[in-house]
């Protein structure tokens, strides 16, 4: 048995985690090595802390929670709107403003066969959700003479046939060198008493590390280092879900320049307290978001004198980021968050286990959750 096998067979048995060499013999001389270098670079005291901290709750008795301040928009005056938008136009002509977009999702719940950002919603076009949002990039660049860099996160899973679509639609007509595509980070999935799941193909099955994996997917690949390089300062950050975000907001930019502020994102109200999304609050004085899996009964259900949600104000995935706030925050710990899925896995025996119920747990970082770090 050669020597990086028993380096494996040594990891796995100091963290039992046996099983996961159960399928070795089986796989190709490709996948063995794969397999090896996955058990010898997966961080295994992680998964053990991942795993104690499942179903945990924020911990409200150590953390100040309070509301968080907010600006309406539609209360500004005229002047305020015209001052905040030439601040925010003058940045965006500067090529000071890039759009990222996270869409390393493939549309399986919406029966859809192919990255989410491939399907057709439904428009009397039939354009899919790239194409609709390439169309605002594109307006914005007839609106203010510029061409926003748009980076693109994508998945293991989906950013082959994600390139793929945008090569065989030559881009929608944006420029090519304007688009960044990049991959989402992954950590293992795990059952109920904490082993790692071996996927069908005999590997560790893994899943993408939520949203909030994006900072350090940024960093590792070369993005933040890219974004410097082209004299960006400033980046929307937002889902592939939603087609009707406006990525190049000078309004919000302008905001964000002139309070001198890191970070700053847009939210509509909760439609009730117990609706699963996460909002926003201050989080021992520092903005935060707390979600839906996390929030307690009492915080969810507090009301103030006019009866309206103290804690109401959803986060919608329409961030705005330094990119100098990226950088910091690409060298934090993420706090993971787990979720209980169903999932597809193989036994020590090879056999495969289906459930139409949850039976394993992911582990996903939310984006502003990092933000109180």
């Amino acid at each position: 048995m050669d020597e990086k096998y028993m380096a494996a067979e040594e990891v796995l048995k100091k963290y039992g985690q046996e099983h996961l060499l159960s399928q070795y013999e089986k796989l190709s001389e490709e996948n063995k090595s794969k397999l090896l270098d996955e058990i010898l670079t997966l961080d295994f005291n992680q998964i053990e802390e991942l795993y104690k901290r499942i179903n945990q709750t924020v911990d409200f008795a150590n953390s100040k929670i309070e509301p968080i301040g907010y600006t309406d928009k539609s209360a500004m005056s005229d002047n305020e709107l015209k001052h905040y938008e030439e601040i925010g136009l003058k940045a965006i002509k500067e090529g000071k403003l890039a759009a990222v977009t996270m869409a390393g999702g493939q549309g399986t719940r919406l029966g859809h066969n192919g990255p989410k950002g491939t399907y057709d919603i439904g428009l009397d076009s039939h354009k899919p959700i790239f194409e609709i949002l390439c169309d605002t990039l594109k307006t914005a660049e007839k609106k203010y003479g510029v061409f926003v860099v748009w980076y693109i996160m994508t998945s293991k899973e989906n950013n082959d046939a994600t390139v793929k679509f945008f090569e065989d639609n030559d881009y929608f007509g944006y420029p090519k060198d304007k688009v960044v595509f990049f991959k989402q980070g992954q950590l293992p999935m795990i059952d109920t008493k904490g082993k790692v799941l071996i996927g069908e193909d005999g590997l560790i099955k893994q899943a993408a590390d939520g949203h909030g994996g994006i900072f350090l997917s940024m960093k590792k690949n070369g993005i933040i280092y890219d974004m410097k390089s082209r004299g960006i300062e400033w980046a929307f950050i937002g889902g592939v879900d939603n087609v009707l975000v406006n990525m190049v907001d000078p309004v919000l930019l302008g905001l964000a320049i002139d309070k001198k502020v890191l970070a700053a994102g847009k939210s509509v109200v909760k439609a009730g307290p117990h609706e699963k999304v996460g909002v926003f609050c201050k989080r021992n004085g520092k903005p935060s978001v707390v979600e839906y899996s996390e929030i307690s009964e009492e915080i969810a259900e507090a009301t103030n004198e006019n009866g309206g949600l103290i804690y109401g104000e959803s986060h919608i995935l329409c961030n705005l980021f330094s990119v100098k706030a990226i950088e910091e925050i690409s060298k934090n710990t993420l706090p993971y968050h787990s979720a209980f899925k169903k999932a597809k896995y193989l036994d020590k025996d090879g056999n495969l286990i289906t459930s139409d119920k949850p039976n394993a747990y992911k582990f996903e970082a939310f984006l502003l959750s990092l933000i109180h770090i």
